[in-house]
């Protein structure tokens, strides 16, 4: 039997070594062998768990007997490797229990947002293919009751039947066998190879002609152990599944990740701040993972309460801060986590070890103010069509402006760069997808001729092969002096204003220069914050009227263009009445915004 034993390793997937030529071979393991080692390593630790409200938990040895009867199930239905299996639902232990039974059938997952309307859903199950759907509660019945052709509909929630923990291969025979020939309950579960597809992936708001991204065993493997070059993880770590496990950020970065290492994953069902909180604080979360609208929500309620303090505390804490952030860039030292561990262990952060960031652009003084707080705080760069990690900063080297250094094995270029280095970030690597499912044309056209991805993205990279982030390519604004302006890079310095819940900022057409754009922000404003009683506007028993909004706004706005070069200041603000569509990782649909 392999050993448990901590070794010296040179690389964090050198302990693969010890299972190579048993349990697989080649370079990477499979999905469904990557469990396998872990289940041989950590047999009995916690795999999965959720809080209902109570603590419910399956170790791995669980986990694995529940994974393989939904495998078993999906055999008996006929679902053979290649075939389709859509999965969608909130975060829990059944969401992560169907989409490896479907790998472990030799089948490929098809992971849904389960926030689309159910039409919408049943759009992207007939886009993928599916032959069989685990479901939620909320829209079990709409699909059950044939809203798309399937050979079965399964349920996520133990209120349903047939539901995901009761299921069993029916006595006797597979689907298709003749009658009376039996079925071996020990067989041998089917092994695909490891460039075999084993996701799609549908982009976030795709509508029209959805892109189903095809993703192997080996992208996801290669891009979860390649990135723990750059990040540390141990079967100790307790990870926090928090964002949607559709997307890419999640899948990979926090229930893949952690499978890897033989690691727990807590799922969160909700992004309310009360319950987060409550899930930190009672599962002791060593990892988490968020998007940049969740970390500036938790900064801001810290800052908000170190002010309540008063000027003098608020002073020396800001003081302690820059010096503990000071101490830790220079020396690595980490002070900050016993200077302010009240602070933290208010804010339900004490046992937080690492916090990562992705999913869009985190504003820098975020990121600095979490690592003056003694939080070891990184950021990533990816994209779903690369599996997603492209980059991670390092804890040990991380720098403040980067989205993260690239990783090993993985081949970064900036093609057609103007006089700042800026260009378009062009990929190739093993994480990078196998293409548009039954989309040929539109995968050929996201690859240059000589094979690099085109990630669409602008950005440039220093010596060191850390990567910095200026935009999308299709947002790009030409100014009236034909300067290019980003606009992700102006919305950033709006990223920690109460004041603001969210931002667009987008060119329009000047005219005084004819093809040249003047820069405009849409703001829809943080309505509870003005509600609650802004200082210097209404009081705490008076909602700010319209005027005092728009005038906070602006007073907002003038601050951060005196910090913005000429070029780049906005000219025209406008004030939405309602909150602008995002994507399940709270990004604007920049397309749907008038």
């Amino acid at each position: 039997m392999a050993q448990t034993t901590t070794k010296s390793r040179s690389l964090p997937w050198d302990f693969l070594d010890d299972y190579r030529g048993e349990l697989f071979s080649g370079r990477w393991p499979t999905l469904p062998q990557v469990f396998e080692i872990s289940l041989r390593r950590f047999p009995d630790r916690p795999c999965f768990t959720v809080y209902e409200p109570g603590r419910v938990s399956l170790t791995y040895r669980e986990a694995h007997e529940r994974i393989t009867a939904v495998a078993r199930h999906l055999r008996s239905l006929g679902v053979r490797p290649g075939d389709r299996v859509a999965v969608t639902g909130k975060n829990s232990p059944e969401w992560a229990v169907a989409y490896l039974g479907v790998l472990f059938a030799g089948a490929v997952v098809v992971p849904i947002d389960y926030q689309l309307h159910q039409e919408e859903i049943a759009t992207l199950i007939r886009a993928g293919g599916a032959e069989v759907l685990f479901v939620d509660e909320e829209r079990f019945d709409f699909f059950q009751a044939g809203a798309v052709p399937l050979k079965a509909v399964l349920s996520l929630a133990r209120s349903k039947e047939p539901y995901l923990y009761s299921l069993a291969p029916p006595p006797g025979r597979e689907q298709g066998q003749p009658a009376g020939e039996p079925v071996d309950q020990e067989e041998e579960l089917p092994s695909v190879p490891v460039e075999t597809p084993a996701a799609i992936l549908f982009t976030s708001g795709t509508t029209g002609h959805p892109k189903g991204v095809v993703l192997s065993h080996e992208n996801l493997v290669a891009d979860c152990f390649l990135a723990q070059a750059n990040l540390t993880l141990y079967h100790t770590d307790v990870f926090y599944a928090l964002l949607p496990l559709h997307h890419s950020y999640c899948m990979l970065a926090v229930f893949i990740e952690s499978l890897s290492v033989g690691a727990e994953t807590v799922f969160g069902k909700r992004v309310v701040i009360s319950q987060v909180l409550h899930d930190l604080r009672a599962a002791k979360v060593t990892m988490f993972l968020g998007v940049p609208l969740l970390f500036n929500k938790l900064l801001a309620g810290i800052m908000r309460g170190i002010r309540e303090k008063g000027p003098v505390v608020y002073g020396i804490i800001r003081i302690l801060m820059w010096k503990s952030g000071l101490v830790k860039k220079i020396t690595g030292i980490n002070l900050g986590k016993r200077l302010f561990s009240t602070v933290l262990e208010k804010a339900s952060l004490s046992t937080i070890r690492i916090c990562i960031s992705g999913g869009g652009p985190l504003a820098p003084s975020v990121f600095r103010a979490y690592n003056q707080l003694g939080i070891d705080f990184i950021q990533g760069y990816g994209l779903t069509e690369t599996s997603p990690i492209l980059t991670l900063n390092p804890v040990e080297r991380y720098k403040e402006t980067s989205v993260g250094k690239v990783l090993p094995e993985t081949d970064i270029r900036i093609i057609d760069a103007d006089e700042r280095g800026v260009g378009e970030i062009v990929v190739k690597g093993p994480m990078v997808m196998q293409g548009y499912y039954e989309m040929p044309r539109e995968t050929a056209q996201v690859f240059t001729d000589d094979g690099y991805f085109r990630t669409g993205d602008m950005g440039y990279l220093d010596d060191e092969q850390y990567l910095y982030l200026t935009g999308r390519a299709k947002n790009l604004i030409v100014s009236e002096g034909g300067k290019n302006v980003y606009p992700e890079e102006i919305e950033n310095a709006f990223q920690l204003y109460d004041e603001i819940a969210q931002i667009l900022v987008r060119g329009y057409q000047s005219e005084r220069t004819p093809g040249a754009e003047l820069i405009e922000a849409l703001v829809y404003p943080n309505r509870d914050f003005f509600a609650a009683g802004a200082p210097g506007g209404a009081g705490p028993d008076q909602e700010a009227s319209s005027r005092e909004v728009e005038a906070r706004i602006k007073a907002i706005v003038d601050e951060v263009n005196k910090r913005l070069q000429p070029y780049q200041r906005i000219s025209r603000t406008q004030l939405v009445e309602q909150e602008m569509a995002t994507t399940s990782t709270k990004k604007i649909k920049r397309d749907t915004v008038d």
